[in-house]
């Protein structure tokens, strides 16, 4: 007898560097919670980012940028995301890095004109009869085939929804069931079909079933208010221009990493482009200190032109502390799901003072895969000292090569 283990089907997500930040972590007052929605420490940073939140909200960042500036390893791409996180799913939020512009083929200026479309949508609005609520039971009612045969077809399904107010259960067409089956619809999601049209739509999970470092869903959402049949505004979002129906403009993000690799072709276009009233509200974020606007000779704080640095909004990223440091490595240890003890964690604290909290972070999977090959389901300090003797950080590099260098091609 052969007997195969059948793989799970559940969607497993990619863990990347910022897979933790949910949002900028502040209470209902704009302060900074110490340690929520991922975040640990750089209390005024998020403070700001919450400000320059509830500024794009209100319309009041036409013309201006914002700049996130800092050390190396200080939470600033993760602020960036904090604030796209913060503005919502339906506001478009387009990432890129300075040195994207710089190609044989594509003009400078057309890379980031590209960008610039990219991170603007069209809201389009319709005020629509559903039935919304978050899945309780989906129950799909078999019959004999009309067509003959031994095969089964669905004649109807069964599905109870819930709100706030209350529950009611539906009894949909097969068709309706297609829907459901193309939009992965499960008990715990949260979603709206349309009267009319049968139009199925999953919003996200409940957020009923959320921890706080759950990689499983793509979004949680809120029970809906109100009752489960209503009139409701749906809103979509969409990167491309509609000939038909009614739209607004909705301005995204356009977040450039690494903006001191631009030069000045490229500043004095986003300078013009800035006060564009289609323009998207720009996040810049750079490691930069005073040093040359890249292809000239001209010394300007952060490697940006002087007449663009008026122009934007500069919020600071303080260096993390030894017991922050330790923070965010539980946080990663958690999202990748790995067992740390304190001991492991505060000697891994240290590294990260000694070296940088990136070498830090990347030092955890390869010490789960040493501690798995000695036999062991959690990190313990041996595994760690291990690894640190195998890989070494830049500081390190940069000191053996200044030791030894007679020994290489320079």
């Amino acid at each position: 007898m052969k007997i195969e283990e059948v793989q799970s089907t559940a969607k497993k997500q990619r863990i990347a560097t910022h897979t933790h930040i949910k949002g900028l972590g502040l209470d209902a007052n704009g302060n900074a919670i110490p340690l929520a929605a991922g975040f640990v420490g750089q209390s005024e940073a998020r403070e700001a980012g919450g400000l320059v939140v509830d500024m794009i909200r209100q319309k009041k960042m036409a013309g201006r940028a914002l700049l996130l500036a800092g050390p190396p390893g200080t939470g600033k791409t993760a602020l960036a995301l904090g604030i796209s996180q913060e503005l919502g799913s339906k506001v478009p939020f387009c990432p890129m890095v300075g040195s994207e512009v710089y190609s044989s083929e594509v003009k400078k200026t057309e890379v980031l004109m590209e960008n610039f479309r990219r991170a603007i949508g069209l809201r389009i609005k319709e005020n629509k009869e559903v039935y919304e609520g978050e899945v309780t039971e989906l129950s799909p009612e078999e019959t004999e085939s009309v067509t003959g045969g031994y095969g089964k077809s669905i004649s109807h399904v069964i599905i109870g929804l819930k709100t706030v107010k209350g529950t009611k259960q539906l009894k949909l067409d097969p068709t309706i069931y297609d829907a459901l089956i193309k939009e992965k619809v499960a008990a715990g999601d949260v979603i709206y079909i349309e009267a009319n049209s049968g139009a199925v739509k999953r919003v996200g999970r409940s957020d009923a079933f959320a921890t706080e470092f759950d990689l499983e869903a793509e979004e949680y959402v809120p029970l809906p208010k109100g009752e489960v049949h209503k009139k409701k505004e749906i809103v979509q979002v969409v990167n491309r221009y509609i000939d038909e129906g009614v739209a607004e403009l909705v301005p995204g993000v356009l977040f450039i990493d690494e903006v001191h690799m631009l030069d000045m072709e490229c500043f004095s276009y986003l300078n013009r482009a800035l006060e564009s009233s289609l323009s998207p509200i720009v996040i810049f974020a750079t490691n930069r200190g005073i040093c040359n606007v890249r292809g000239t000779d001209m010394n300007s704080p952060h490697g940006i032109p002087v007449d663009l640095l008026d122009r934007l909004v500069i919020i600071r990223t303080q260096i993390y502390g030894p017991a922050e440091m330790i923070q965010i490595l539980a946080i990663r240890a958690q999202v990748e799901e790995l067992v740390v003890d304190e001991e492991s964690l505060a000697f891994l604290g240290e590294i990260g003072q000694n070296t940088s909290l990136r070498h830090a972070v990347q030092l955890l999977s390869p010490a789960s895969i040493v501690a798995k090959m000695n036999g062991r389901d959690s990190i313990c300090k041996a595994d760690l000292e291990e690894v640190s003797k195998l890989y070494i950080d830049a500081k390190s590099s940069a000191k053996i090569l200044q030791e030894q260098q007679e020994k290489y091609i320079s």
